[in-house]
């Protein structure tokens, strides 16, 4: 019988019955006698979230943990994973072996990889991280972990320890970046070695305990394919994107949080050609550009001394003289996007950014508020010039209530008339139903034809008319 189940009978053993109620001397109570008030209190109190089962467990991978750090050699070179996991699995085996632990074998591997999750890893979300399927992992407090699967929410039953036990996750994430976090800043951004973004926040701003929130990136990004096959956009969205993106057209994606922006902008840079400069500027290095000529800059938060913050406005600047071919503003978020449109105006052509916004037209009057976060008290009307003048495309992206990512809507930015910017939209998501709690649907052509098209025939580039249902579904809108 192995060790852990040996605890679990001897608990079994040694707890009273649920009715028995002990007296002095190990006498049972009379029968007649009605148990009182408190007592019936304590035998409807739910019960305790840990086991002595479990107590156990945690003490023995405690233990086994310590002597394995303690035994192992100070100069391991742990960023070779390989050997590492070798050496402690040797290192393991003699641990059980000195101390006289018999486990089954499914006990001894999980055991076994628990321990070099917290060695090697990022302890008990280790297994979610690798796992290919789920999109995003949630710790709230050391007991409540949740994970995303096919856009669905759902609690596991993983756990860390203690608070403490979270707080040597997150510093592990974030030491490596030269980054902080403490009571005097409770909250960081970061990321992870494979580009996953990392969000913590910590005591005294968190009533829970330390929280951390990781968006999985795919170790393998995504391709256009994919993106067809899973219903996101259609053939001929994507060939005109493409066409755009060659032809060196500014372009805004915006959407809610979670729509999958920053997917989409990894699979828009993928058409940028392999002998351009690219520039990306992001707060945390996220997206995986396939071509050689990229230069990536990442902004950077205050020191404790409150000094050395170099923000995404600054590197903005920067990049300007950096000669670039391309700018990729990972997401604008305030008066960066100044300069990033004075860039657009300046001969910057072929820009890419992202921004929050429910709407196209929403993305154009965030753009105008971020505009005045830069403290330029510049006339609306000036602003919107700006605006009209350098973006010629938003594509809008959305999560919906079946959690799937879908472009909704490819809209061009036309021009202005009076104080108002004008749009036409390209092609927007039509609804058709839903099956079996999925939505159905398809992005289809408006039947317009974008005035930027003599920017794309300028490079070469020929779109047969039947991309923008043109004969086929012209007047339809």
């Amino acid at each position: 019988m192995s060790l852990l189940k040996r605890i679990e009978k001897s608990q079994q053993q040694t707890t009273p019955s649920a009715g028995a109620a002990p007296t002095a001397g190990g006498a049972k109570p009379p029968a007649s006698s009605e148990p009182s008030k408190l007592t019936q209190m304590r035998l409807n109190r739910p019960p305790t979230t840990t086991s002595p089962v479990r107590d156990a467990y945690l003490d023995l991978k405690t233990r086994v943990q310590n002597k394995l750090l303690a035994e192992m050699d100070p100069s391991l070179d742990v960023t070779k994973t390989d050997e590492v996991r070798a050496t402690i699995e040797n290192l393991y085996d003699a641990v059980l072996a000195e101390e006289n632990i018999i486990l089954s074998r499914v006990e001894r591997q999980r055991l076994f990889e628990q321990i070099v999750a917290e060695i090697l890893g990022f302890g008990p979300i280790e297994p979610f991280l690798a796992d290919e399927t789920i999109t995003e992992v949630m710790v709230n407090g050391p007991k409540n972990i949740y994970i995303e699967r096919g856009g669905k929410v759902i609690r596991t039953t993983a756990q860390f320890e203690s608070n403490d036990h979270v707080m040597r996750i997150i510093d592990r994430i974030v030491a490596p970046l030269g980054r902080r976090i403490d009571e005097a800043q409770p909250y960081v951004d970061a990321r992870l070695p494979d580009g996953s973004r990392v969000n913590a926040v910590i005591p005294p701003i968190s009533l829970v305990g330390p929280t951390i929130t990781i968006r999985k990136f795919f170790k393998i990004p995504l391709t256009v394919e994919q993106l067809i096959q899973f219903g996101s956009i259609t053939p001929e969205a994507i060939e005109f994107l493409k066409a755009c993106v060659q032809s060196r057209l500014n372009m805004l994606v915006s959407g809610g949080t979670g729509s999958g922006k920053t997917t989409f902008l990894n699979i828009l840079s993928g058409f940028i050609p392999d002998d351009e400069r690219i520039i990306t500027i992001e707060n945390a290095a996220e997206l995986q550009l396939r071509q050689e000529h990229v230069v990536t800059l990442e902004s950077r938060p205050p020191n404790i001394e409150g000094r050395g913050e170099v923000s995404i406005r600054d590197l903005v600047i920067n990049s300007l003289r950096m000669r670039p071919e391309r700018i990729i503003v990972g997401e604008c978020r305030g008066a960066e996007a100044l300069d990033m449109l004075q860039a657009m105006n300046t001969g910057h052509d072929g820009s890419l950014t992202t921004l929050h916004a429910n709407s196209a037209r929403d993305a154009l009057a965030r753009m105008e508020t971020m505009v005045l976060m830069a403290g330029m008290e510049l006339p609306h009307r000036a602003i919107r010039e700006q605006i009209s003048s350098a973006i010629d495309a938003i594509i809008q992206q959305e999560r919906m209530r079946d959690g799937s990512r879908r472009i909704v809507a490819i809209s061009e930015v036309q021009g202005m008339e009076g104080d108002v910017i004008t749009m036409s939209e390209i092609f927007a998501f039509e609804k058709t139903g839903i099956e079996n709690g999925k939505i159905i649907g398809r992005l289809m052509p408006t039947g317009l034809r974008p005035k930027f098209m003599e920017k794309i025939e300028a490079t070469g580039i020929r779109l047969p008319p039947n991309i923008f249902g043109i004969g086929t579904r012209a007047g339809r809108f």
